[in-house]
């Protein structure tokens, strides 16, 4: 009686874990078909990762319910995470566990259908429609759409017109006992008719210019309808046009949570980002790559992205999505010119001029060209020891733009480097006749001008340009080297050192230069002071010979 007792309970056991597994699956099934639905009114990308879960879950408890596979095929599909046949492959094993089961045909002759297997297809939406006569609106109604597509692809038949003709006029009857088709319209439509009643209060505040109500409305929506997609896009429109980019990133990447791949959603975050927030470009980056995955042939990606590698000082990435950008849009002058910038960084000069010349060839804009041949020109002036190509590519960027003040100071840059003073006094000049406000053509111009000795035009030229810019410490030291040196006026001299020193910190030539004044002043403890200063400094600008300054310190003590 014992052992009796004991099997009786071990059944009642079983009975009871079979019900509670039972009960677990449908509760699983009901959480799938929910988000199922909610993603076919929604498009939210979360609701399918849900659907997609609860029914992966759902076989696993019990891999012979039919519902499962067709609708897990279906979203699998949707989401690209399986291919044409592996959903036709699940949806016949649905057919095999239920062959009595209308939707298992209908889904699977709907992927047969999508495969143009158009026979196969009819068979399965004939076997739907004969299981349930009644409810077999949907059935009819894909048929009549796949008679229509194979019209349309084959030789045309009258056959199969006429049927294509019936299956349509008998599905828009049979849909009005269609309880699952009405069900799925009438939620369609209430659905549809709230998030037209926010789109409209919403529209009607911004054209009321009332922003702030507006994007609190199309908050509220989002909530309420889960289109946030539309919606949170609305708001960072809105905040963007109301200047206020911190919101509209938030608003732009709650687009992302609800569809990782919205494609107008990250080229909006990667634009703001390197528009406003260039510190975080990784998430920029983030953007384009996941753009590319959508638009792999897009050049401009790859263009953008070369950029945003280049602000990381990450020379070489950058050259390789130059390099593809080009691959795509050969003869694309702005390609041409960024992978030559990004040469000039991994040293690569003579690849560099190669794009550079062919960026100038092309010619899209003069403005732009007289950019990009001062670039070049100065490849050649610092870097090749060529100033007379150097000269020649500053000259035509001059031409190209006669309002361009920045050739004509590079053109005069080269020449003084070479020593050609007149030429250079010629170049500064006229970069003072297109911008007599430029404080450093002045500059540059009193430089030239006293190597050429010419003293009193020099101190005109510093004086003008501490006019123009009362914080100019190169213009302040230079003018006291004249003082000190070829006037003699050192107290004037220590003057102006001072000024540079206070208007630049880490002046390293302003204090040795200061320091050489107190020495001439027979101040040496100052003079000491300020060139030991100047050697510190000296450390990091290495602007000075070391061995002459130490010479001055230890003469400064000499007996």
């Amino acid at each position: 009686m014992l052992n009796q007792h004991k099997m009786e309970d071990t059944d009642t056991t079983d009975i009871l874990k079979d019900k509670e597994k039972k009960e677990t699956v449908l509760a699983m099934l009901e959480k799938a078909r929910l988000f199922h639905e909610k993603y076919l009114l929604r498009c939210n990308s979360t609701d399918l990762e849900n659907a997609v879960n609860y029914y992966i879950q759902a076989i696993k408890q019990n891999p012979q319910i039919p519902e499962t596979y067709y609708r897990l095929a279906s979203l699998m599909f949707e989401n690209g995470q399986i291919s044409l046949d592996s959903a036709i492959e699940q949806c016949k094993m649905a057919v095999d566990i239920d062959p009595k089961n209308t939707n298992a045909h209908l889904y699977t002759g709907y992927f047969l259908k999508l495969a143009r297997d158009f026979d196969e297809a009819e068979k399965e939406f004939k076997d739907a429609i004969k299981i349930n006569p009644i409810n077999s609106a949907r059935a009819r109604l894909i048929l009549a759409t796949m008679l229509y597509e194979k019209i349309n692809k084959v030789k045309p038949s009258f056959v199969d017109f006429v049927r294509m003709v019936y299956y349509a006029f008998s599905g828009c009857l049979t849909v009005l006992w269609d309880i699952a088709s009405l069900k799925m319209m009438y939620k369609n439509i209430s659905d549809d008719a709230l998030v037209f009643m926010y789109k409209t209060y919403g529209g009607f505040l911004e054209k009321i210019k009332n922003s702030s109500l507006a994007v609190a409305t199309y908050d509220v929506a989002a909530e309420n309808t889960g289109r946030d997609e539309y919606f949170y896009n609305r708001i960072g429109d809105i905040c963007i046009k109301e200047h206020a980019p911190e919101i509209a990133l938030d608003a732009y990447k709650k687009v992302l949570e609800s569809n990782p791949y919205d494609r107008d959603a990250l080229v909006k975050i990667a634009t703001l980002i390197q528009t406003h927030f260039p510190d975080d470009c990784d998430d920029a980056i983030d953007c384009y790559t996941k753009l590319l995955e959508l638009e792999p042939e897009n050049d401009k990606i790859y263009y953008e992205l070369g950029h945003l590698y280049l602000q990381k000082n990450q020379s070489l990435p950058a050259v390789n999505a130059f390099t593809i950008a080009l691959e795509k849009d050969e003869e694309n002058p702005f390609y041409h010119n960024s992978l030559a910038f990004a040469l000039v960084q991994l040293e690569q000069y003579d690849d560099a001029i190669e794009h550079y010349q062919k960026a100038i060839n092309i010619n899209p804009d003069p403005y732009w060209t007289s950019i990009v041949c001062q670039a070049l020109g100065s490849v050649y002036s610092e870097i090749k020891n060529n100033p007379e190509a150097a000269v020649v590519l500053f000259q035509t960027a001059a031409v190209l733009n006669p309002e361009s003040e920045e050739s004509h100071l590079a053109m005069g840059d080269t020449y003084f480097s070479i020593e050609d003073y007149d030429n250079a006094i010629k170049a500064y000049c006229d970069a003072i006749k297109i911008n007599p406000e430029n404080a450093k053509a002045y500059c540059k111009c009193g430089m030239a001008l006293w190597e050429k000795d010419y003293t009193e035009e020099a101190i005109v030229a510093y004086h003008k340009a501490i006019a123009l810019n009362p914080e100019y410490a190169i213009a302040y030291n230079n003018l006291g080297v004249i003082y000190l040196d070829d006037i003699g006026n050192v107290n004037e001299a220590v003057e102006l050192f001072t000024k540079a020193i206070n208007n630049n910190a880490s002046y390293t030539l302003a204090y040795f230069n200061l320091g050489r004044a107190y020495a001439v002043l027979g101040e040496n403890t100052k003079a000491a002071k300020y060139l030991q200063q100047s050697l510190d400094l000296n450390v990091v600008t290495q602007d000075l010979d070391e061995e002459d300054v130490l010479y001055r310190l230890h003469k400064l003590f000499e007996v």
